[in-house]
């Protein structure tokens, strides 16, 4: 296709987006559409073959409605905070619905008046609309950001469909009290969608552990199997202590210890941090000399520092495997098997990987630490952390009713 022809199209589009915008769909007419582009009606049949066919073209290309869902594919690698890419996302589709509120008021109202083939291809159109959403899902699905039982095509759906649903509302009734405002729509939308649709790899792990329990229930570790897996870990070797202690200390999930450099650490006598990098977004945390009352080491002289300092080779991956690669995800799954074996939780299942992170966000708001400054420190939203903060009072509650229970009456 020539740049002429395709200038054309893009013309006759945005025209058929003004018009539409202006006095709905039924009321403009492809001459109206022709004449505003400055092209012959002929020209119009040609590349749409009729008013109908344009407006699926204006749904499917348009700019305004296009570059948000690019924009979202384009937030999956890396992921980042899932959470605020699909607020940001939601939020950006409502803006970009309110500029042509009279389009989208025309949409909705008058597609019983479209033929029936074009009611079938509006539904493409809103079909294809969810594409993008879709891959966005699909990919932080693959990567072990999040999980779900439906298919990423199901839950791009879902979420555009409550979206348009909002605009709807608001663009035909300004005096609804559904929500506060439109943060307040898009806050629940997200946590609803995330915690009821989706979960979180540490939430799956907690649902699949205790059986019909929600998702969110967080499945943290009691102190003497922790301790016991770094036993065991300490038993297999030097790096294999040094990953079960990062798992534990610092509260990393597999992804992110697998990605760790060298260059990553940061220590002195004041204090051992490890960097994580990912483009766009970086974030330091603690390492914990302290793991649920029992001490491992110091600031200078812990089994990660140890691990690093007894390298010979020249990797930049601060965890190699047993060919001197960097580790993978799956090794270090197997190698988390091999120091939990024969162990088992209180809800009596193997312990898994995902529980080590959990384990160590409930320890970090059980010592006080604020959900602002625990947010910072992880990368989650306050709404991700909100199961941790319920786990954690929860301990608090029964110590606290442990220690009563020790005092004379």
């Amino acid at each position: 296709m020539s740049s002429q022809l395709i200038s054309t199209r893009q013309r006759l589009i945005q025209a058929a987006l003004e018009l539409f915008t202006a006095q709905g769909v039924s009321a403009t007419t492809t001459r109206q559409i022709a004449e505003k582009a400055e092209v012959n009606e002929v020209t119009l049949f040609r590349n749409f073959g009729n008013k109908h066919g344009l407006l699926l073209a204006v749904l499917e290309e348009s700019a305004a409605f296009k570059n948000l869902g690019e924009s979202l594919v384009r937030r999956a690698t890396p992921p980042g905070n899932v959470y605020q890419a699909l607020k940001d996302y939601a939020s950006e589709s409502l803006h970009a619905l309110e500029r042509v509120p009279e389009f989208v008021r025309s949409v909705v109202g008058e597609a019983d008046q479209f033929p029936a083939e074009n009611r079938r291809a509006l539904g493409r159109g809103v079909t294809e609309a969810n594409r993008y959403v879709a891959q966005y899902l699909a990919t932080i699905i693959q990567q072990g950001h999040l999980n779900t039982y439906l298919p990423a095509e199901k839950l791009a759906s879902l979420l555009n469909g409550m979206i348009l649903g909002y605009a709807v509302i608001e663009f035909t009734s300004e005096f609804h009290e559904l929500w506060e405002d439109r943060d307040d729509f898009l806050e629940n939308l997200v946590e609803l969608f995330l915690h009821g649709a989706m979960s979180t790899p540490g939430e799956s792990a907690s649902n699949s552990l205790q059986g019909s329990a929600i998702a969110t229930e967080i499945a943290d570790l009691p102190a003497n199997l922790v301790h016991e897996i770094l036993q065991q870990a300490r038993k297999s070797g030097g790096r294999d202590y040094a990953l079960a202690y990062v798992l534990f200390s610092a509260g990393l999930s597999a992804t992110e210890i697998i990605n760790l450099e060298r260059s990553h650490q940061i220590y002195d006598t004041q204090g051992h941090f490890l960097q994580i990098t990912i483009p766009g977004f970086v974030r330091q945390v603690p390492v914990n000399q302290w793991i649920l009352g029992k001490r491992y080491g110091s600031y200078t002289n812990n089994p990660l520092i140890k691990w690093v300092k007894s390298r010979k080779d020249n990797q930049t991956a601060m965890f190699l495997n047993e060919t001197g690669k960097p580790i993978s995800e799956s090794e270090l799954e197997t190698r988390w098997q091999t120091w939990s074996q024969g162990l088992l939780t209180p809800q009596g299942q193997p312990p898994v990987i995902a529980q080590a992170q959990q384990t160590w966000r409930v320890e970090m708001l059980m010592r006080g630490i604020s959900l602002e400054n625990l947010s910072i420190l992880t990368g989650c939203d306050r709404t991700q952390l909100q199961p941790y903060a319920r786990r954690a009072k929860e301990k608090a509650a029964l110590e606290q009713a442990t220690r009563l229970d020790h005092k004379p009456g």
